[in-house]
């Protein structure tokens, strides 16, 4: 039954925001990333992302991406998607599931409506990056 399934809580891993130059569109945009600072790579990561929220008083909403990654590196970060700017006025929700020696996670995050931003960036030290971060 699913209340005999234990997950432990979540710790070292999150979801950062990183403004970062894009090519294909000349300009700086911004790209989630799934960060571990464990001192053990991440097995299996699963991430299901949408956006949601109200735009102009109207209920908005995107559709769900789904990524899978077979190892997220020790101490390192993995990009997930590009954010593109129009959801940045919604709540982007990030639904990660992973395995750390041999336990399953299982943690969702939330930027909440306009939280993603160049004055909110703050240093992620592990991996040398200026971001926004959510725990």
């Amino acid at each position: 039954m699913k209340k005999d399934i234990e997950i432990p809580k979540s710790e070292n891993v999150f979801i950062a925001a990183i403004n970062e130059w894009n090519d294909d569109f000349q300009e700086n945009t911004w790209y989630a990333y799934l960060v571990n600072e464990n001192d053990k790579p991440l097995e299996m990561a699963i991430i299901n992302s949408r956006a949601y929220g109200l735009i102009d008083g109207e209920q908005r909403k995107t559709g769900t991406f789904r990524h899978v990654f077979a190892e997220v590196p020790a101490n390192g970060a993995i990009k997930v998607e590009l954010l593109e700017n129009n959801v940045l006025q919604l709540n982007n929700e990030f639904v990660v599931t992973y395995y750390l020696n041999g336990i399953m996670y299982d943690k969702t995050f939330v930027f909440r409506t306009n939280t993603i931003n160049t004055k909110a960036t703050s240093d992620i030290l592990s991996i040398d990056r200026k971001g926004v971060v959510v725990k």
